[in-house]
């Protein structure tokens, strides 16, 4: 069984098990979330597409832990005009793993 959710203004195509990074979430390390945000929910041939959200459909994970992506650089620069910027970003994440879906 799969289900397509949306956290963070992204969507993710999970199932139970799996293991993925998403925007951040405010919960504690071990603590159960539950994302009521399903789009559809599929299992073998049948596929379920909400309108927008499946009715009764929820996606249970639990938080793994929380963290910092890699650094993106950002440069800015004026040729001949004696500009320059630097700048960097790490984005927060959360890593979460599914442990149910029901739907």
């Amino acid at each position: 069984m799969y289900a397509v959710i949306k956290t963070g203004g992204k969507q993710y195509r999970v199932a139970s098990g799996e293991r993925l990074k998403v925007e951040k979430l405010v919960a504690d390390v071990g603590a159960q979330v539950t994302i009521d945000d399903v789009l559809a929910v599929g299992e073998g041939d049948s596929l379920r597409i909400g309108t927008p959200q499946v009715a009764g459909a929820t996606v249970t994970c639990t938080i793994v832990s929380h963290g910092r992506g890699d650094k993106v650089r950002i440069f800015k620069m004026r040729r001949r005009k004696h500009y320059r910027k630097s700048q960097g970003h790490r984005q927060a994440f959360t890593e979460i793993q599914i442990t149910s879906i029901n739907g």
